[in-house]
């Protein structure tokens, strides 16, 4: 072995430019003499040194120069610099077996030639005995059958059934869904849509949506298949519909954001009707019971109205849709109270941006949150999961439009939360209370 540049423990290791510039001739004849015997295989050199290149070039001036070979390793062929390409154009003119292999790492080289080559048995061992342990190890899987509990219980209702068509309507000039929602809005129309440049997809009734965007020319014209795991607007219009259907005849509010939409619990207004008070008071009755304090209110101290309501998601899991609704106090914060540069429009997971004080009602919510321990969300989560899916046939539709008057969105939705169980036994289960 020839080490060029010297050893890290010698006092005569060429590092500096000066030194670089040549070689020991001994050093040199050595290199020199074995490339005229044997081939040359280069492994994690760049070419850089002046000497090092002319001793190699030098080699093609012997009548048979590199015998086996000359084979440089590279991480890209294209990285090569002009010194090394020059000596393997020189090499091929000289009739050498010239080659440039890739290898990203010297792992994957050495890998690769082990896997190309058959060495002797006690060769393979040893070169194996450096090898870095697996990481993947077979272990025994349990075999005690799973216990029936603990169980985990997930806030979110299965989807039995989604919507698969809607009413297709077509425009004489494009339009993005805000502004087709705008104008609905200005309307006083009740629908939802998403819009696609010419055409609508919506659910909603037709005449009300006709007459609402008669500047653009709306027109049936047929449906509109929805496919929401391909088409994002669809998801998107499914999602609107669903949050829609959830808050009708309900004490709900939806509130739609590009965030995420949520649902809060409506609070008494002055001068409403004394039956529709009382109907809300009876569907509100588990909730509250299960909160254990009032479900709308002002924060103490601060006079900030609260709600409290939930987070709504449309997710597609296992090849099945769930609803998963994450309870949630929202408190409307003035806006004087938020940052400047927070969007009017939108709060980040109902938690606005505020400025450098900080949510101003944080510390009252966590604490408001803090004593509910599983008994607690247990009752909550089942609270809203019997407020949410309350109907006669397990059904939930945004409208409730007559046959002839438009395309509705009716969901099917089971009234039984997610559930999951312990996929094998651990001595964790069988600690003391």
């Amino acid at each position: 072995m020839a080490k060029l540049h010297g050893d890290y423990q010698s006092i005569k290791i060429k590092n500096t430019g000066s030194e670089l510039e040549c070689q020991d001739q001994r050093m040199r004849h050595v290199l020199v003499e074995a490339c005229k015997r044997f081939g040359l295989v280069v492994v994690g050199y760049s070419g850089r040194d002046a000497s090092v290149m002319e001793a190699l070039e030098s080699v093609l001036k012997d009548p048979n120069p590199y015998p086996n070979g000359l084979y440089w390793v590279t991480s890209s062929a294209t990285k090569l610099l002009p010194a090394v390409q020059q000596l393997l154009e020189h090499a091929v003119l000289a009739g050498v077996d010239v080659a440039i292999i890739e290898a990203k790492t010297f792992d994957e080289l050495a890998a690769d030639i082990v896997n190309q080559i058959r060495l002797p048995d006690v060769l393979i061992e040893h070169v194996m005995q450096q090898r870095a342990p697996v990481r993947l190890q077979l272990v025994k899987l349990p075999e005690a059958e799973a216990r029936q509990f603990p169980v985990l219980r997930y806030s979110a209702l299965l989807v039995e059934a989604l919507p698969c068509v809607a009413r297709r309507m077509t425009l004489k000039k494009a339009a993005t869904s805000p502004e087709v929602r705008q104008l609905l809005k200005d309307h006083k129309c009740r629908a939802v849509v998403a819009a696609t440049g010419r055409e609508l997809a919506l659910f909603g009734r037709d005449a009300e949506v006709i007459a609402a965007l008669r500047d653009l020319g709306a027109q049936p014209a047929g449906i509109a298949e929805l496919n929401p795991i391909r088409d994002s607007w669809a998801l998107g219009l499914l999602y609107d519909a669903l949050v829609k259907a959830l808050s009708r005849h309900r004490p709900l509010l939806p509130r739609y954001k590009r965030s995420g939409h949520s649902l809060v619990v409506a609070g008494p207004r002055e001068g409403e009707d004394a039956e529709w008070a009382r109907k809300r008071e009876a569907q509100l009755a588990q909730l509250r019971s299960a909160y254990e304090a009032n479900l709308t209110g002002l924060v103490p101290k601060l006079g900030y109205p609260y709600q409290e309501g939930v987070f709504l998601k449309l997710e597609h899991i296992e090849n099945r849709w769930w609803c998963g609704f994450e309870p949630f106090t929202f408190v409307d914060v003035p806006r004087e109270q938020r940052t400047v540069k927070a969007v009017e429009d939108r709060d980040e997971l109902g938690c606005p941006t505020f400025s450098r004080g900080g949510d101003p009602a944080g510390d009252w919510r966590r604490e408001r949150w803090a004593k509910k321990f599983n008994k607690h969300w247990a009752g909550i989560v089942n609270a809203w999961a019997v407020l949410l899916t309350s109907a006669p046939d397990n059904k939930v539709r945004a409208f409730g439009i007559e046959d002839g008057e438009g395309v509705d969105a009716a969901f099917s939705i089971s009234p039984v939360t997610g559930w999951s169980r312990p996929s094998h036994h651990h001595n964790y289960f069988e600690r003391s209370k």
